[in-house]
């Protein structure tokens, strides 16, 4: 019967002989977790401006339910504390969005900004391990050229 070769020796001296360098991947991730906590401060910025929005919103409310709530004397009163009421209530409406857009546009541009520079790091990271890996492979097949002559020229003497 015909035994399938090991090539575990072999593989393992070919990766011997084109060492890995994990100091890139170490790079990347904390590229990566620097932005993730710079996104992370934008969205909780984001949603302390909203919550302080929200809340000033319900404070204006609640203080013109007051005024409608009040007792007056005549009927015609209570329709103008309602139409009063209803006319502020729009106009908070809008003044509120508008800072809730406010939000919105500066998430999106701080965002944008960060992603950009994230991809200027990137690419500037990417360059510089590809020229590492360039210069490595180089010097790994240099190595490997002149183990080889030598062993061609130690064959030929034999």
């Amino acid at each position: 019967m015909a035994k399938t070769p090991d090539f575990t020796k072999t593989l393992q001296e070919v990766m011997a002989k084109f060492p890995v360098d994990t100091s890139s991947f170490q790079d990347a991730f904390k590229s990566q977790t620097a932005l993730g906590e710079k996104m992370a401060k934008v969205a909780l910025a984001a949603a302390e401006r909203s919550t302080e929005i929200s809340s000033q919103w319900a404070k204006d409310t609640i203080a013109r339910m007051g005024e409608l709530t009040a007792s007056k004397e005549e009927p015609a009163e209570y329709a103008k504390a309602v139409s009063d009421f209803t006319t502020a209530a729009a106009e908070m409406a809008a003044e509120h969005m508008a800072a809730f857009a406010e939000v919105a546009k500066k998430v999106q541009m701080d965002t944008v900004d960060l992603m950009l520079t994230a991809g200027k790091d990137l690419a500037s990271d990417a360059q510089k391990a590809a020229e590492k890996a360039t210069r490595d492979t180089q010097a790994a097949v240099k190595k490997a050229t002149a183990a080889a002559t030598s062993a061609t020229a130690a064959t030929a003497k034999a």
